[in-house]
């Protein structure tokens, strides 16, 4: 009997260890939770991801593929208690970095992680380094946790995948145009028209465009990229010379456009001005002649064809103490 009494004894001191005590936790600051009830998430009734803003990135093909139910998270704090049929799935939510060429599944891959290959679209093999930084994302915590088996094995190859496409369809911008004033002929611009080049300028735009097109990495599966950062876009060793002296080339090309261009606008700024000067000298000469006829006129109205008379008088006699020789018709006999 005092075998049984011991028996229940510690079965009843086990279960207080184990279910009671045992059945405690806390979630760290950086750290988010959810419990599942025999290996079922406890959900939000009625709520998927495409209700949340998580998913507005989705084209409207994928959403029905992405549909994953809204979960309850469980926020940092604690002591919570679970029950032994219960289970607590911690997940990191804080800023991890990692270098885009890193294959989780695969370390020793893209030289172990360092450098990641890509062909352009003139057919060279190019060599790209950078970082991606990416977290958890909370709102889509059942990705996560049960949408895929590997979060981010998913996001790199979805990334790796984006960014090489771009790599081998990247077309560089127009080029801009110097700005010229109304009626000029526009300024003329060269472009090199090699693809590491016109990647090598654009860096910023590719690495926005690496942004906006792993806006929907959240809703995919659960990880959100915060930010891509493409650092080096390196040419093979054999290209490198060669690259170097189209380079070379172009610049010079440049420089010349540029003293060409400058020569041409300051001969076109000196023509603006001389036709400016000739307008007023035009100017200045029309306008003692208006206002000669002006007064001519006001002659004739006052005192008539006499008064027009002195008036040719008096210019006839100023003109002739102006010249030297006069030459008089003297009227036939």
């Amino acid at each position: 009997m005092s075998l049984f009494f011991g028996f229940i004894l510690g079965a009843l001191v086990w279960f207080i260890i184990r279910c009671v005590l045992g059945g405690f936790y806390t979630v760290n600051q950086n750290e988010r939770a959810v419990k599942t009830s025999f290996g079922r998430a406890e959900r939000i009734e009625g709520a998927s991801t495409l209700d949340d803003p998580v998913s507005e990135s989705l084209q409207e093909e994928e959403r029905e593929r992405y549909d994953f139910p809204q979960v309850q998270v469980i926020q940092p704090g604690g002591p919570y208690f679970k029950w032994p049929w219960e289970k607590i799935h911690k997940v990191v939510v804080s800023t991890e970095t990692v270098s885009m060429a890193y294959d989780p599944e695969t370390p020793n891959a893209n030289q172990g992680g360092e450098i990641l290959e890509a062909v352009t679209k003139d057919q060279l093999n190019t060599g790209l380094t950078g970082q991606i930084r990416f977290r958890a994302s909370e709102r889509n915590l059942y990705a996560f946790l049960f949408g895929v088996k590997n979060p981010l094995t998913h996001v790199m190859g979805y990334f790796i995948s984006v960014l090489r496409e771009r790599i081998a369809n990247f077309s560089a911008p127009p080029t801009s145009v110097i700005e010229a004033a109304p009626g000029e002929p526009a300024a003329l611009s060269v472009s090199i028209g090699v693809s590491i080049n016109d990647l090598r300028k654009n860096l910023r735009d590719l690495n926005e465009h690496m942004d906006r097109e792993c806006d929907s990495s959240a809703a995919r599966y659960g990880m959100t990229l915060e930010a891509s950062l493409i650092t080096g876009i390196d040419p093979p060793p054999e290209v490198e010379s060669a690259l170097a002296a189209i380079n070379t080339a172009y610049n010079q090309v440049s420089s010349d456009i540029s003293l060409a261009q400058a020569g041409a606008d300051q001969r076109i700024v000196q023509s603006r001005r001389a036709v400016e000067i000739e307008t007023l000298k035009a100017q200045a000469e029309v306008e003692p002649l208006r206002a000669l006829a002006e007064q001519l006129a006001v002659l004739k109205e006052r005192g008539g064809s006499p008064a027009l008379g002195a008036y040719l008088r008096s210019v006839r006699l100023r003109l002739f103490k102006q010249a030297r020789r006069a030459v008089l018709e003297v009227p036939h006999v």
